[in-house]
């Protein structure tokens, strides 16, 4: 009866604090994410699954510092920052996240354009109802609300994880290749090394830890309640690597056994699985793919303001009104409304804009993780909490890995 009760307490506590964790692991799962695993299993097939373990374990190892850093000192990583490194170093880093987060904002609707015209509805219809409908979601919402609207986005992501097994993959050749070593060949070759880091950069982007620490701040999560909250985190990183996996398999079984290597968009991903696949795996797919936009739509821009305001010292949070933090609402809003406006400008190159944001995510990833990295090691001001050693080995290798690739992506290119 006591083990029963105090499994009881437990489940409690979980869904006390679920949310941060699992809402950010995610929503990166977005339409320009979706667009890079599809590409990865449409042009390398399977060869590219070998990522998904090591980026896996960096991503839950990345996402547990950020949330305990969080739940340690109260404050958003931003804030942090700024007050160990000074404004100026805060003042780049922003500037340089803000840039990355815009393209992938345009990314987003770009998504929710492309998921509904198959349909045969305009984007000049779709794009201005998701910028309101986003816009309002925040603005009218509490923190409470939007979480539970967000949770419940989260789930739809078991969409993939059907499209895929309804594409009939080789089990056999997709397990072996999640589990062994990457081809040498591919490691010379510049596409294969531009792929690997857009695969690392739309997994664990840095915009996450900025938004994750924000959030499990607002939440009040204190390292009372942190045993639960690192459950919420490991299984929401989890769950998000499942249907990546999954999206690279079905693009794999698909598009790449059938020839189809070149896709412009994860619209075009959906269309090709219709006659390869099936129309239910085309409308799982496409289906995941709008609810994955305007998912990401929401969180981006919200994102973005909590570190330019956290960075610049003004009040930020969804439990405010707009009157209590204008800046915080105005730049979320501007953010939408020129996202939303570029991708109805004629030939934006969108299609360039959704994966060269993955691959600056990668590149931008470890000067993020070197932050946080000097933070949770601080014994003043983290105090007990501070990093393992193990997860200082995960994260470090990390950081030198990705500068490796990218020093390697770039001789390559020449």
């Amino acid at each position: 009866m006591t083990f029963l009760k105090s499994w009881r307490v437990r489940v409690v506590l979980f869904l006390a604090v679920v949310g941060p964790g699992f809402i950010t692991a995610n929503v990166d799962n977005d339409a320009g994410g979706i667009w890079t695993y599809s590409v990865a299993g449409a042009q390398f097939g399977y060869s590219l699954l070998w990522v998904m373990i090591p980026t896996t374990i960096a991503l839950v190892v990345v996402q547990e510092m950020a949330s305990r850093m969080g739940a340690a000192t109260g404050k958003g990583l931003s804030d942090l920052i700024r007050e160990e490194f000074g404004f100026r170093v805060t003042f780049f880093l922003m500037l340089a996240l803000v840039i990355t987060n815009f393209g992938n904002v345009m990314a987003e609707f770009a998504g929710v354009a492309s998921s509904l015209e198959l349909f045969g509805i305009s984007k000049y219809i779709t794009v201005p109802a998701a910028a309101a409908i986003v816009w309002l979601l925040v603005v009218r919402g509490t923190y409470r609300s939007v979480e539970k609207i967000f949770l419940v986005a989260s789930a739809f992501y078991v969409c993939y994880i059907i499209a895929g097994v309804m594409a009939h993959p080789d089990w056999r050749a997709a397990a072996f290749a999640t589990v062994t070593h990457p081809p040498t060949v591919g490691i010379r070759n510049y596409g294969y090394l531009y792929m690997v880091i857009g695969l690392v950069g739309t997994t664990i982007a840095p915009w996450m830890q900025f938004y994750l620490q924000a959030s499990i701040v607002e939440k009040g999560v204190t390292m009372r309640q942190y045993r639960a909250s690192r459950w919420d985190v490991i299984i929401g990183c989890i769950f998000a690597a499942v249907v990546a996996w999954f999206i690279i398999v079905a693009c794999a079984a698909t598009l790449h056994s059938a020839g189809r290597m070149e896709i412009a968009s994860a619209a075009d991903a959906a269309q090709a699985l219709r006659p390869l696949a099936g129309e239910y795996a085309y409308l799982l797919f496409a289906a995941g793919l709008f609810n994955a936009s305007l998912f990401a739509a929401s969180i981006l821009p919200i994102s973005t303001a909590y570190v330019v305001c956290e960075g610049l010292g003004f009040e930020s949070g969804l439990d405010k009104k707009f009157h209590e933090a204008p800046v915080f609402y105005w730049l979320y809003t501007l953010i939408i409304v020129v996202g939303a406006g570029v991708l109805l400008l004629p030939r934006a190159p969108l299609a360039h804009i959704m994966v060269l944001s993955q691959v600056v995510n990668g590149v931008l990833l470890p000067f993020v993780l070197i932050f946080v990295l000097m933070l949770v090691n601080d014994r003043e001001l983290m105090g007990p909490h501070i990093n393992t050693r193990a997860f200082n080995v995960v994260a470090w290798t990390t950081v030198v890995v990705m500068i490796v690739l990218t020093l390697a992506m770039v001789i390559t290119q020449r």
